[in-house]
């Protein structure tokens, strides 16, 4: 909106505001304890309604529709579209495309309607008939019924207030939560969230200046409490309680990034036991914002809008049926599913079974990846170039929820999903390095990163800047060239800032149990043993170890990518698996733990040896640690796992050239290495694009299959699973994580701007938290266009989470009775659950408690 057209707007409305407008709110004219009831009920609500948002440091996937896994998946769909305004399917001309292409089915909308509309029996073809015509026919959605003041305020005058009340919003959460990035510091920090921004904005002239007279007046009458000024906005606004979620829910989605950060530190505090009122305070703040506006437009044809606008979310709140053209699409969407399901079913049971291999007393290596969609190419290629290896899926942290606190620190990141807390602490330390080396080591780190933040202030300066650059600028055309033909990176990796080249080598966990500056640090005896014994069991691999057994966890190598822990291992809470490997293998190689595991039936042997490795996602390379542990006795079995692994990185990178727009396989190994080190390459690798299955079956029933890089591997033998204790932690912990990745790639690919973060070429990091698109607007959520869409085509496929288990049916209900959150995912079709069964030969449907159809 202009500001000469703010300012026209106020002056029209300013003669009609009565002077008691300005006055102190009188709560207790407005509510009795019926509706305080009712609007606290809708603020529990509020509390969750938007996804959280990892910082950059940890971002990981989320589920950006987590808030409504308890909703039909159709019916979410309408929700989204009508309350928040955002579309969460694809545009039904792409479903055509696809059905003309014969890439979806008559079978497979067959099988749509079926699972969207709850019919049981066959679909005949007078039906399907009359679905296509629907299909055939353009769409006629239903208005959004959920608004604003804002909202209300831009519909009537063509004006963009709402985007102007999102800025300002967004410059105040990014000063508030700033995490270092800025040179100075905001002066109200110490206060609580809305208390702050009331005593900043009872000063900040900034709204007049956009034409939003009276702005800090009006907002001096409001409440000092964020409850309570929520309370307050409610009653001046008239809107009924219920109408409250529709509100509540819209208002947060116009700042829906910051909203999804506020509720990330409440989910932290969660994790600690503590309730946090965070996404409350923000709530209240936007609140504020509306109420101010309210009192602006006193005109009789707002007030008029306005009303209609209270009456709309009532009905939406009553609203049940969905939107009958978002059925059709809905429907459309599940018949894109269940091609993918029928494509897939059918190469897993129909699979030849693998070619004979030589008879082996024990198998030459087992290599562990973690279930990423990235490992399965990887895995493949090995398993090519080393027919008689084994390979296992297993979830990339190893089952060791760590802490792990670099060196000369004393704390660090959280190495394990985002839904669990870490159980233990691991710290660095420097191998083979008494107390004096170890002290003048973090002391020499210490200036280090002391003198560059210094260095950094100067450059950055209001004044120094403009000199420096004028006098220093050509300095630095060297290292300019350098970063730019990849020669050198563009800053150090935060884990090795400071430390020099020969020290880096010698960092690596330290297991042993001990107390350091108040902190329970390491694993003790029993714990090691429990840790280990459960990591084994879980990963159905309880004998015939091989002489050699590789744990890979992975990470990737990008530069200048603000998301580059979103390439990282999610089962590693947004970090590279080095750690959780590392500190795997010290445990597994400790001959007390064996002794332990050998008394609870698991034996490894003396001549067994596990290796921690690291999977690099971008370059496919392998880097194997701590080689000086590894055994004389092993060492040409090192050398051979070191050529298999070579090998195998070449074939994978060559098998992927084609997908990163490299034509010359020939030239494949240095332009895929080359796209790591390009701090201008927006896209180093494709992530987790693609993905669209999880599988947790044994290895026997996919080895030989080419998967596309698309399916999480999980390996699985419910035969060794007595109590399917095993079965219930992969449906709770590793499905669900794989069903959040999925649904940020569905979410950021079907919209981007509401679900996505939009184009990266133009992001700017803000508070060292998250991007902004450009300079301003709000924090900015999910993927990038350029993680799910190369250009000219969606390089990612908006499909929902297909997850194929083999384990007996009745199992697998027994599971989703017990855990509700895992059982809504299913039942409402979120993600789509199937069975194999027959020793792999058959595939289950599931569609309703003791239903389970023929998928193939």
């Amino acid at each position: 909106m202009s500001q000469e057209l703010l300012q026209a707007r106020t002056m029209e409305t300013e003669t009609n505001v009565p002077e008691h407008r300005t006055a102190a709110i009188d709560l207790e004219a407005y509510h009795g304890v019926s509706e305080r009831i009712e609007i606290d009920a809708a603020l529990e609500k509020a509390r969750t309604r938007i996804a959280p948002l990892w910082p950059l440091q940890s971002f990981v996937a989320v589920n950006p529709f987590l808030s409504l896994s308890g909703t039909r998946f159709e019916e979410a769909c309408g929700i989204m579209k009508r309350v928040a305004h955002a579309d969460m399917l694809m545009p039904r001309s792409h479903y055509r495309d696809m059905m003309e292409s014969g890439r979806i089915t008559d079978e497979d909308l067959a099988t749509a309607v079926r699972a969207v509309c709850l019919t049981d029996g066959p679909v005949d073809d007078t039906e399907l008939e009359e679905w296509k015509a629907r299909i055939s026919t353009d769409p006629s959605y239903r208005h959004p019924s959920a608004f604003t003041v804002a909202d209300v305020a831009d519909r009537m005058h063509g004006t963009r207030i709402s985007d102007e009340v999102t800025e300002q919003i967004s410059k105040w959460c990014s000063a508030y939560w700033d995490e270092g990035q800025a040179a100075w510091r905001m002066p109200w920090r110490s206060l609580p969230f809305y208390q702050a921004w009331r005593a900043a904005a009872a000063v900040d002239r900034t709204p007049d200046v956009l034409g939003f007279h009276r702005f800090r007046e009006i907002v001096a009458t409001l409440p000092p409490e964020p409850a309570a000024t929520i309370e307050a906005v409610v009653a001046a606004l008239g809107l009924a309680p219920r109408a409250l979620d529709a509100y509540f829910f819209r208002a947060l989605f116009t700042i829906r990034g910051w909203a999804a950060y506020a509720r990330y530190l409440g989910w932290s505090d969660e994790l600690d036991g503590r309730k946090s009122d965070i996404v409350i305070e923000l709530l209240a703040v936007r609140l504020a914002w509306d109420y101010a506006l309210f009192e602006l437009n006193d005109d009789r044809g707002f007030r008029t809008a306005w009303a209609d606008a209270t009456t709309s979310m009532v009905d939406e709140a009553l609203c049940a049926e969905p939107d009958p053209e978002l059925l059709v699409d809905a429907v459309l969407q599940a018949a894109f599913d269940a091609s993918f399901q029928r494509e897939l079913a059918q190469k897993l049971v129909v699979a030849p079974a693998p070619e004979p291999t030589a008879v082996h007393l024990r198998k030459p290596l087992q290599a562990a990846f973690c279930i990423d969609v990235r490992s399965e190419p990887f895995r493949r290629a090995l398993e090519q170039v080393a027919p008689d290896a084994q390979t296992i899926g297993f979830a990339g942290f190893f089952g060791f929820p760590i802490e792990y606190v670099p060196i000369g620190q004393h704390a660090g990141a959280a190495q394990c999903p985002v839904l669990l807390k870490p159980k233990f602490v691991v710290r660095e330390t420097v191998a083979s390095a008494d107390e004096d080396e170890r002290t003048e080591i973090l002391g020499l780190r210490l200036l280090r990163r002391r003198a560059a933040k210094a260095w950094k202030s100067f450059k950055s300066s209001a004044v120094s800047s403009f000199v420096y650059v004028e006098t220093a600028g050509l300095t630095f055309a060297s290292k300019l060239a350098s970063d730019t033909l990849g020669v050198t990176r563009p800053v150090n990796h935060p884990s090795v800032d400071g430390l020099d080249e020969k020290v880096r080598a010698r960092i690596s966990p330290d297991v042993a149990h001990a107390e350091v500056d108040g902190r329970i640090i390491g694993f003790t005896k029993d714990e090691r043993i429990d840790v280990a014994q459960g990591m084994l069991k879980s990963m159905s691999l309880r004998s015939g170890f091989a002489r050699l057994v590789m744990l890979a966890g992975h990470g990737s190598t990008t530069v200048n990518n603000p998301h580059a822990s979103g390439l990282d291992c999610g089962a590693c809470g947004g970090n590279s698996g080095e750690p959780n490997a590392r500190v795997a293998a010290m445990i597994l190689n400790d001959p007390d733990v064996r002794a332990g595991l050998d008394e609870r039936g698991i034996q490894i042997g003396e001549e067994t040896w596990f290796v921690a490795c690291l999977h690099d996602t971008t370059t496919d390379e392998v880097t194997i640690f701590d080689r000086e542990r590894i055994p004389e006795s092993h060492a040409k079995d090192l050398e051979q796992l070191e050529g298999w692994l070579a090998e195998a990185s070449a074939l994978a990178r060559a098998r992927r050239s084609t997908q990163l727009g490299i034509s010359n396989a020939a030239d494949a190994d240095e332009q895929v290495l080359r796209r790591s080190r390009d701090w201008s390459q927006p896209r180093p690798e494709w992530g987790l694009a693609g993905n669209a299955a999880f599988i947790a079956a044994p290895r026997a029933r996919t080895r030989g299959i080419d998967l596309g890089g698309r399916v999480f591997l999980h390996d699985y033998d419910w035969k060794q699973d007595a109590d399917f204790n095993v079965l219930e932690l992969i449906m709770t912990a590793p499905m669900v994580v794989a069903s959040w990745i999925n649904l940020q790639y569905y979410g950021s690919a079907v919209n981007s701007e509401a679900f996505g973060c939009g184009n990266k070429v133009i992001h700017n990091v803000v508070g060292t938290l998250g991007v902004l698109q450009g300079n301003g607007g709000d924090l900015q959520t999910g993927l990038s266009w350029q993680s799910v869409h190369d250009g000219k085509r969606f390089v990612h496929e908006p499909l929902r989470l297909n997850v194929f288990i083999e384990a007996p049916p009745k199992e697998l209900e027994a599971v989703l009775a017990k855990h509700e959150g895992v059982n809504e995912l299913v039942k409402n079709q979120w993600v789509h659950l199937f069975a194999l069964v027959d020793e792999g030969k058959s595939c289950l449907r599931y569609t309703g408690p003791g239903r389970w159809d023929p998928a193939t």
